[in-house]
């Protein structure tokens, strides 16, 4: 097996149980799917055996690519991407009814995240199963209130619904990380959203939660003016940013959005 590299957070997984476990989450049979970072192919080979309709599959690892190419040159349904995710065009490959695995390098996994919830075409997405370190799953799904509660939360939980998780261990890796794991099972929301460009809620965020232990009345005024301000209304000055219900953050972004 090739060696990993730190650089390029690889930790390979090798547990077949826990990929079958991944694959039996959703129906793949006839579906669309695009897989982020295959690595050796473990899972790769498991969505195969599910009948995709097609699969796109996106490694920037130069070597882990040309062995994947190699290895599917003769399989017709699958196509293969040696790109950065980040930098990645995913508007070229999705289709509709498509689905998103990921088994995500750490260093970059909540960019990955947010550049799927930014999609316009978030909706043509049937599941999104990825895999985090486990502190930043729980960050992910966290409810408000509770002490996980945070910017990824209010953005994750303005697009997408968790269907389902489950932790995975460090055995299950080459190299063993340090740490649990925790996969993922996200659906799009289908519900009407009234905040079109999820930049600015991602800025309102940014912004409140960047001292995330004093009130936000010296904050907001970098969102608003005093003006402004004083037409809020169900906003406290006086709360701390993990003290304000996510809906209301939807609201400050969407009065931020419509001001501009």
């Amino acid at each position: 097996m090739k060696f990993p590299k730190k650089s390029l957070g690889q930790n390979f997984l090798i547990d077949k149980n826990i990929t079958r476990k991944i694959i039996n989450l959703t129906k793949i049979e006839d579906c669309n799917v695009v897989e982020i970072g295959p690595g050796h192919g473990a899972l790769t080979d498991e969505i195969l055996k599910s009948r995709p309709k097609s699969l796109s599959i996106i490694e920037k690892d130069e070597e882990l690519f040309s062995k994947l190419k190699f290895r599917f040159l003769k399989n017709k349904k699958i196509h293969i991407f040696n790109n950065d995710i980040l930098r990645f065009d995913l508007k070229k490959i999705l289709k509709k009814k498509t689905i998103i695995f990921g088994n995500l390098p750490y260093n970059i996994s909540s960019q990955i995240l947010i550049k799927i919830i930014k999609l316009e075409s978030l909706n043509n997405l049937q599941d999104i199963i990825f895999m985090f370190q486990k502190e930043l799953g729980e960050k992910i799904i966290s409810k408000y209130p509770s002490k996980h509660y945070g910017r990824l939360s209010i953005l994750s939980n303005y697009k997408l619904s968790v269907k389902n998780k489950f932790l995975v261990s460090p055995n299950c890796f080459y190299p063993k990380p340090k740490v649990n794991s925790m996969v993922i099972h996200f659906k799009p929301k289908k519900n009407s959203l009234f905040i079109k460009d999820l930049n600015n809620l991602e800025k309102v965020t940014n912004i409140l939660f960047s001292n995330k232990r004093k009130m936000i009345n010296k904050n907001i005024k970098k969102i608003f003016n005093s003006k402004e301000i004083g037409k809020l209304k169900k906003i406290k000055l006086s709360s701390r940013p993990s003290e304000i219900d996510p809906n209301i953050y939807y609201k400050i972004a969407m009065i931020y959005e419509n001001q501009k």
